[in-house]
């Protein structure tokens, strides 16, 4: 009776080990979906997801590295529904070797996609006064700007990643 008791006893208490543990990884995820936007990656990390830098991300999607300033580098995207949302430090400026200057909020979203990123939040332009850029998108050498019109600029004057300069306000 005592062998039949404890071969019962331990297989209730591996099934209530087994629930427990699916239990735990429930509570992860529904964790991981609670959790305000600038803390996921931590939640990833643990659950061993690695993401790729800002540069990879925009090389990936033929976007030149250098649209976002150097120290921008924590970002979130949705791969379903392609929105990128891009974290920088303080309220900048970015000036191009073309005489361009891009201004930056501190947070800058928009939506992602293969040679575009589109209903662009966050980022101005300065086009005798600052305009709010829409969208920038690639076409072979060159990178269109839509503030308002397109402008369209060298994209090589973007390929490298320039500091930002802190300024007051947006």
């Amino acid at each position: 009776m005592d062998q039949i008791l404890s071969k019962v006893g331990s297989y209730w208490m591996g099934q209530k080990a087994n629930k427990e543990f699916d239990s735990v990884g429930d509570d992860i995820n529904s964790l991981s979906s609670s959790i305000g936007d600038g803390t996921k990656w931590l939640v990833n990390k643990i659950k061993g997801k690695m993401q790729k830098s800002l540069s990879e991300l925009l090389k990936e999607h033929d976007l030149p590295i250098g649209i976002f300033p150097q120290d921008a580098t924590h970002y979130e995207f949705d791969e379903t529904t392609r929105k990128l949302t891009v974290y920088v430090p303080q309220i900048c400026e970015v000036g191009y070797k073309d005489s361009s200057v891009l201004r930056f909020d501190k947070i800058v979203t928009g939506y992602l996609d293969k040679g575009k990123l589109a209903d662009i939040e966050g980022l101005k332009t300065k086009v005798m006064i600052w305009v709010k850029v829409s969208s920038i998108s690639t076409d072979g050498p060159k990178l269109h700007v839509m503030a308002g019109l397109k402008k369209t600029r060298r994209r090589e004057a973007y390929e490298v990643l320039r500091d930002g300069f802190s300024v007051d306000k947006f």
